[in-house]
């Protein structure tokens, strides 16, 4: 018998010790956290490893034994954090202070409050010495605020064997959403891919007091301008078009009807300019269905007197499944037209992961079992990055989930490297049964 008030103060103690080791990217530092996990998991009787990708940069492995009948599943969360203003917080941001009702700091969301349910579910597992079919493999990494090279990507590269999963669980998914009253909940089985690109225009140099048409810095000028005003081609995917549909039943009707209207590439403009009020969320859809680009610096000349014959502008390119930098390209190239140079510095593909299989029936489960009230569970794709990618590549399904209940005027994703980050005690209660219940029910299967 699980006595889950015990189990829950256990898990908040571990997050606010989690956040009270500043493991800020950079420089990371996240080896002390690491080894704080190793011991915890040791004195369980687990035998886990940590192993540093670079000075201080630690990553933490263990792994509960099932029968081997079926191939083990990741839980996997990062220990790094991003920087956090002092003098712009209520409380301190490395505290890992309890007050009303909350734990505030730094990773309280993104992603230490993962990490600790992640834990405690390990924890759990030992106590109860469930026998499961599959192993359940724990893996707190370094580095996913700066790409995952000193954490799961370097775990991937050096340590296969000992993450290597059928199915992964990570960050962002399992929160609750309000549409028009119901309340459904999401979970991350896509995101965006990254394409990076350096673009630049020549032209001929020349004094500054005599103007002429061919300036790379007028070049360039005009077609940021251009990317800034353009919407780039629409893409149906598969991931956006399962959340869309599932919020569009929820909401039925009229409402439902126009909702579902944004999957139809000739209606989609229109209704996110007319039919949302929230700028945000007409931002958030319109990245779903749309690769996006963002010009986001710009360098050219080095004195004020001289016309340089060169001027660039960096752009943040994201790709929707399906894509790759070459279309991209081709729709840049098709706004800016001919006469630039570009140039990759970044390309990570996008990612997807099925949403008809057994582990997100399970994923369902569990939050419905929790939150009866809960009409929907659906897929989600992010506009960001997550270790996902690495996952990716390595051939191992992801799926965002770290379940967490939020009350209705707590925004999730504003949340997350802003200010005051915090979660909800109760929300964090909610999460770790909810993780535990579902690991347990797909690794018995």
């Amino acid at each position: 018998m699980i006595s889950w008030d015990v189990e829950i103060a256990e898990a908040i103690r571990h997050l606010q010790a989690l956040i009270r080791i500043p493991t800020v990217n950079p420089p990371g530092n996240e080896k002390p956290a690491a080894e704080y996990l190793a011991d915890v998991l040791a004195a369980e009787g687990y035998d886990p490893v940590v192993l540093e990708s670079a000075p201080g940069r630690g990553n933490v492995v263990a792994r509960y034994r099932g029968s081997g009948e079926a191939p083990p599943l990741l839980l996997l969360s990062h220990l790094d954090v991003v920087p956090a203003e002092r003098e712009k917080w209520e409380r301190d941001p490395f505290g890992g202070e309890l007050v009303d009702g909350y734990v505030w700091g730094r990773g309280a969301l993104d992603m230490k409050f993962a990490t600790a349910m992640q834990l405690e579910t390990m924890l759990l597992l030992a106590r109860q010495g469930l026998p499961l079919k599959r192993d359940v493999i724990f893996a707190a990494t370094a580095d996913e605020e700066a790409g995952g090279r000193y954490g799961i990507g370097y775990l991937i590269d050096h340590h296969p064997e000992k993450i290597r999963a059928e199915y992964a669980l990570t960050e962002f998914g399992g929160f609750p959403l309000n549409v028009g009253g119901k309340r459904i909940y999401l979970c991350q089985t896509a995101e965006k891919g990254i394409c990076w690109v350096r673009m630049r225009a020549r032209g001929a140099p020349g004094h500054g007091s005599v103007p002429h048409q061919d300036n790379a810095v007028v070049k360039l000028a005009e077609a940021v301008a251009k990317l800034g005003r353009a919407t780039l081609p629409f893409h149906h995917t598969d991931t956006v078009a399962g959340m869309v549909e599932g919020m569009a039943a929820a909401l039925g009707g009229l409402r439902g009807t126009v909702l579902r209207g944004i999957l139809n590439p000739t209606l989609s403009s229109l209704i996110l300019r007319r039919a949302i009020r929230d700028p945000q969320q007409v931002r958030y859809f319109h990245a779903l269905l749309h690769n996006t680009v963002s010009p986001t610096v710009l360098r050219a000349g080095s004195k004020t007197n001289v016309i340089p014959s060169e001027a660039e502008a960096e752009l943040d390119g994201r790709i929707l499944p399906g894509q790759d930098l070459n279309s991209f390209l081709a729709e840049v190239r098709a706004v800016v037209g001919d006469g630039l140079e570009f140039e990759p510095i970044l390309v990570a593909p996008p990612v997807a992961t099925d949403h008809r299989t057994p582990l997100f029936a399970a994923m369902a489960e569990g939050l419905r079992r929790r939150d009866p009230e809960a009409v929907a569970v659906l897929p989600m794709m992010v506009t960001g990055g997550t270790d996902a990618k690495h996952l990716a590549r390595a051939g191992i399904p992801c799926y965002g989930f770290t379940p967490v209940q939020l009350p209705p005027e707590m925004n999730f994703m504003q949340m997350i490297h802003g200010h005051n980050e915090r979660v909800p005690v109760d929300g964090l209660a909610f999460g770790v049964r909810v993780l535990y219940e579902v690991v347990v029910e797909f690794c018995q299967k």
